[in-house]
């Protein structure tokens, strides 16, 4: 199974954002071998207004599945609205999607109002039951927006997901589980949570300076950044990082 996973949009009507979110769309789709579903993990709008995410449903049209999570700047309600074509709803936005064998649950971190995460009770019981319904041998993908652990930049670690422990005890009912995919904070990372690989996918919008390249966080020359996961028949996780010139 071949997945792209983009974060951090943050498309807000203006040029740069439509652009870059335009670009990467546009190389994913003239890829030769053509990806078995896109990850949108995140802050797909900036200010969560619903022509915000009416952009982002013309920007993120493809010939394969894609699939998203809400992030810190998004609104439930627009988002279901403008971006899902659903009734609007204050509840949490969790979606289960069977990719090339897989489950691959898309969840909602969000708390209203707040950049911090947190996996409420019903989302946490959402991932309990939808992972104990799966067939005997299907492995499963968990995604959602703010990172599990520290990435060591005090941007995203005030942000970062609130309780980890709770899932962490999920993961461990659950060994179908392989892996972690999470954006937010706009930097490619690699780390480890519940003996599982956590993978941070970068961000299309700005590339996270770490402390040690320099004061200004916010590095706006980078290009867009793409995650490319590959899920072999032994279930290693295999994950390689682009840029989109």
């Amino acid at each position: 199974m071949l997945l792209a996973q983009i974060s951090d949009l943050h498309l807000d009507g203006g040029e740069r954002a439509t652009h870059r979110a335009t670009r990467v769309m546009e190389y994913l789709r003239a890829l030769p071998r053509p990806v078995d579903a896109l990850l949108v993990t995140g802050d797909i709008a900036d200010h969560a207004a619903e022509a915000e995410y009416e952009e982002a449903a013309r920007i993120l049209a493809a010939p394969f599945p894609v699939l998203a999570c809400p992030g810190n700047h998004d609104a439930r309600p627009a988002y279901r609205k403008a971006f899902l074509g659903e009734a609007p709803g204050e509840g949490p936005v969790n979606r289960v999607h069977l990719i090339a064998g897989t489950a691959v649950l898309m969840c909602d971190s969000t708390i209203p109002g707040r950049d911090e995460g947190r996996l409420d009770t019903e989302t946490l019981g959402w991932i309990d039951t939808t992972l104990g319904a799966l067939p005997d041998g299907v492995p499963a993908l968990i995604a959602f927006h703010q990172p599990p652990v520290e990435l060591h930049h005090p941007l995203p670690d005030a942000g970062r997901l609130e309780e980890p422990e709770l899932l962490a005890g999920l993961l461990d009912a659950h060994p179908r589980v392989v892996a972690v995919l999470t954006g937010h904070a706009h930097t490619a990372a690699a780390s480890t949570f519940a003996g599982r690989p956590l993978l941070v996918g970068p961000a299309v919008t700005w590339t996270l300076r770490m402390p040690w390249e320099g004061a200004d966080p916010a590095d706006r020359d980078q290009p867009p950044g793409i995650a490319f996961h590959v899920l072999g028949e032994d279930r290693r996780l295999t994950t390689h990082f682009r840029v989109v010139l």
